[in-house]
């Protein structure tokens, strides 16, 4: 244990991020559940309690130009794109990744269709988080296409001339498998097809590349690693040479291109605004930017760097400290399929995360047998991760075989 106690000292010493922790509201518990729930950064209730007292308390609909309401989605956009590996003026911020997934699943399919009339299915992920899979469904049916569900590692085999669409997680939910999205974009657009791609667990996690890889939509929530708070809203990327044809099918009063202009007929806006769609949830948006703060001066390869030293080193610690046979890692180990979380298999998960968290270690379950542990590298260090893992291992021996 001593070892293992001096080897994360060591690490944390030389780790270059370990300053933001100052930047995250934090309490004594070891805190791995970045993956559902990022940590609340410092700024954040200052900038909300400006935004309620003299934004919409005193300034009111002035606000809507004064306060930059009104381009708060663009440019809060502009903001994440560095993130994923995306220029400016690819991503709208606003709406729920369901709704958002919809929008950008459905534009594909009309995309496609505008060179080929003829392509009539969705692929998708197999094993997606179930929202994704409801909502494929739902846009086969308005798009009257077939729908075909594939793990990832198959959708190079089933990719055809019907193919419109792909929509793909970027890593997978429950057990921090990263799938290949450079290999995959390309068999996608090599049979004239467009993909979508799902950020939320890897936005603010691991370099995407979105611009490099010449990704056609994405899609993310805020408010895992991005921390921007519960329900805080999600973001739509379309790529520039696409946004001229995009077609969402939610058009509202935002994406027109006179939206004061109250006219019955719809014309979409240029660029990225035609992915808006009512008016934008300001209370959320704004403490989403005052969040997005932390990240100045950080890059995505650093935060790489680190979840993976942090990921490796919980596993190193899961090996010295957890009973033999209690767990079986679901999380790869090779770094080029790995997010930034591990899942852990265990019999009784729900009541070992139970016990966890009463000890001070937080993570989740997933039913019916997952551990998830989270690791937001702004935030955790690794005597964090010592902890969780040694306080792991005592909870499992305590609840025997």
């Amino acid at each position: 244990m001593s070892e293992l106690v001096a080897k994360a000292e060591k690490l944390d010493g030389a780790d270059e991020l370990a300053a933001r922790r100052a930047q995250f509201v934090l309490d004594e518990a070891v805190y791995l559940d970045g993956n559902s729930l990022g940590a609340l950064p410092a700024a954040v209730p200052g900038r909300v309690e400006d935004v309620v007292r003299r934004q919409w308390g005193e300034l009111r609909i002035r606000s809507w130009t004064e306060g930059g309401w009104w381009t708060a989605p663009e440019r809060i956009g502009d903001r994440i794109a560095p993130l994923v590996g995306a220029a400016a003026g690819q991503i709208v911020v606003g709406d729920s990744t369901s709704v958002n997934v919809f929008k950008a699943l459905v534009g594909a399919v009309r995309l496609a269709r505008l060179a080929d009339p003829d392509r009539d299915e969705i692929v998708v992920d197999a094993t997606t988080f179930p929202t994704d899979g409801y909502i494929a469904e739902s846009a086969a049916r308005m798009t009257g296409c077939a729908l075909r569900p594939v793990a990832p590692s198959g959708v190079p085999g089933v990719l055809g001339d019907r193919t419109a669409a792909v929509l793909l997680n970027h890593v997978d939910y429950r057990t921090g498998r990263l799938h290949d999205l450079p290999s995959l974009t390309a068999a996608v657009h090599a049979v004239g097809a467009l993909v979508v791609w799902d950020l939320c667990h890897s936005a603010g996690a691991l370099p995407v590349g979105l611009d490099e890889h010449g990704v056609d939509l994405a899609v993310g929530c805020t408010y895992k690693y991005l921390n921007g708070g519960p329900g805080s809203p999600a973001f739509l990327h379309v790529r520039a040479d696409l946004q001229d044809r995009f077609d969402s099918p939610l058009p509202g009063w935002n994406s027109h291109a006179e939206p004061f202009g109250m006219r019955p007929a719809y014309e979409p806006a240029a660029g990225a605004v035609r992915g808006r769609v009512g008016t934008p949830d300001i209370l959320s948006m704004l403490a989403l930017e005052a969040a997005l703060e932390v990240w100045d001066g950080v890059t995505v390869d650093a935060v790489r760097a680190k979840s993976l030293a942090l990921t490796d080193f919980f596993l190193e610690c899961v090996e010295e400290y957890v009973p033999g046979g209690r767990v079986a890692c679901l999380t790869p180990r090779a770094h080029g399929e790995r997010g930034s979380q591990v899942a852990l298999r265990c019999p009784d998960a729900g009541t070992v995360m139970e016990r966890l968290i009463g000890r001070g270690v937080v993570g989740d379950f997933r039913h019916p047998d997952v551990l998830r542990f989270g690791f937001t590298p702004l935030y955790v260090g690794f005597g964090d991760v010592e902890r969780a893992a040694r306080v792991l291992g005592e909870v499992l021996a305590e609840s025997g075989a």
